[in-house]
């Protein structure tokens, strides 16, 4: 059973990422493989830390193994849910979490051990990218496709990608032997530094394309269509793979994701799946009863009021909120009710009103209604 990754580092649940960090570099440094040769146990622990930090120095994954524990980081990459309190979430997988645990070193260490392997321009994947896509109530409850532009990294179309004008213009670089970085030896550390005359490349081109300037890529202007499946919420994250800027000299292309945000609604609320409206009704459909068509974000729902409703109740209308991602039931409506009395009455509207207050007893049965100020005798 896997242990609990605030415990593997020794932090609290509340470090911030300057103690994760701290934290991470006293283990790493105390159980690196080239500091314990042959120590099968210093190598676990060395994996267990890494995976730790890993997943606690980023920030959805820190929040997903927050709210959901391992499962939250062992699930499928593309399954969406909601937990109990409604929220809803994207979970992310851990399959190729820690497949970069030299890159996550080394951006702490600077690669102070020095891993050996050649880093090249060609291995470097294209960015991730972001888009902020704002939904109505409606597109967000029956789910649509919308396209969106965006501005990304794309092969360069003159040299498809080479970076140069001829097909064996690249050359591994002298300087840094093909790794990307230059080593250099301090005391007991050896310390790398990007290697200036490749720029991290590990190749050099003589005669790049005059397109790309030999990088191998251009920006364009991009159409995607986005899916966006019915329920989404405020803060949903849609990953496309594939989607993001292409890497450096033919490399694999980052991803897009694409996060939900819902407009606001005059009439509506939404609190997880269920949603939430206000009614006004007259004192006399209170008092009486009545069936009101109640508007919903597409239409209108009958709701049955009974006779004697009091001002401020709330009545629950089942399956006719939000779905649920995943899943083929909705949530609720709450509608709550609010009773108006009316400012401006005439005198036949006020002698009616003054019958009705005998027949409840308010006023003596011997009492005759007479004029306006008499009235407001009995109801000021």
């Amino acid at each position: 059973m896997k242990r609990d990754y605030y415990a593997v580092l020794g932090v609290a649940k509340a470090a911030t990422p300057d103690d994760l960090k701290s934290a991470y570099r006293k283990l790493a440094l105390k159980y690196h493989p080239d500091k314990n040769p042959g120590n099968k146990d210093a190598e676990e622990k060395f994996k267990e830390i890494n995976e730790a930090y890993g997943v606690l120095s980023d920030p959805k994954k820190k929040q997903q193994y927050d709210i959901f524990g391992h499962d939250g980081i062992n699930a499928d990459p593309f399954a969406t849910g909601q937990n109990k309190s409604g929220y809803t979430y994207t979970r992310y997988s851990s399959s190729s979490d820690f497949s970069n645990m030299g890159d996550i070193f080394g951006d702490i260490f600077g690669d102070i051990f020095g891993s050996g392997s050649k880093t090249t321009y060609s291995q470097k994947r294209g960015e991730d990218l972001r888009y902020d896509l704002n939904l109505t109530y409606l597109e967000a409850m029956k789910g649509t496709e919308i396209p969106i532009y965006v501005s990304k990294k794309e092969n360069c179309s003159i040299c498809f990608g080479n970076g140069s004008k001829e097909k064996n213009a690249k050359k591994q670089c002298p300087k840094c032997k093909g790794y990307g970085q230059v080593k250099y030896s301090q005391g007991f550390f050896s310390f790398s530094q990007e290697c200036s005359q490749c720029r991290g490349r590990g190749i050099v081109i003589s005669n790049p394309c005059y397109e790309c300037k030999g990088t191998g890529t251009t920006r364009k202007n991009k159409t995607i269509k986005v899916k966006i499946p019915a329920g989404v919420d405020e803060g949903t994250s849609l990953k496309i793979s594939g989607a993001g800027n292409v890497g450096d000299n033919n490399s694999t292309a980052g991803d897009l994701y694409v996060v939900i945000h819902l407009e606001k609604s005059k009439n509506f609320k939404r609190d997880g799946n269920n949603l939430y409206t206000e009614i006004y009704i007259s004192f006399t459909q209170a008092a009486m009863g009545i069936e009101y068509n109640v508007a919903v974000i597409e239409g209108y729902v009958k709701v049955k009021i009974p006779a004697g409703t009091q001002t401020g109740t709330t009545l629950r209308i089942r399956e006719e909120g939000f779905p649920i991602l995943g899943r083929k039931n909705k949530g609720d409506l709450y509608v709550k009710i609010n009773v108006l009395v009316p400012k401006h009455m005439n005198d036949e509207q006020k002698r009616a009103l003054f019958e009705y207050a005998k027949s409840m007893g308010e006023i003596s049965k011997d009492s005759k209604y007479q004029s306006d100020n008499f009235f407001k005798k009995f109801f000021k």
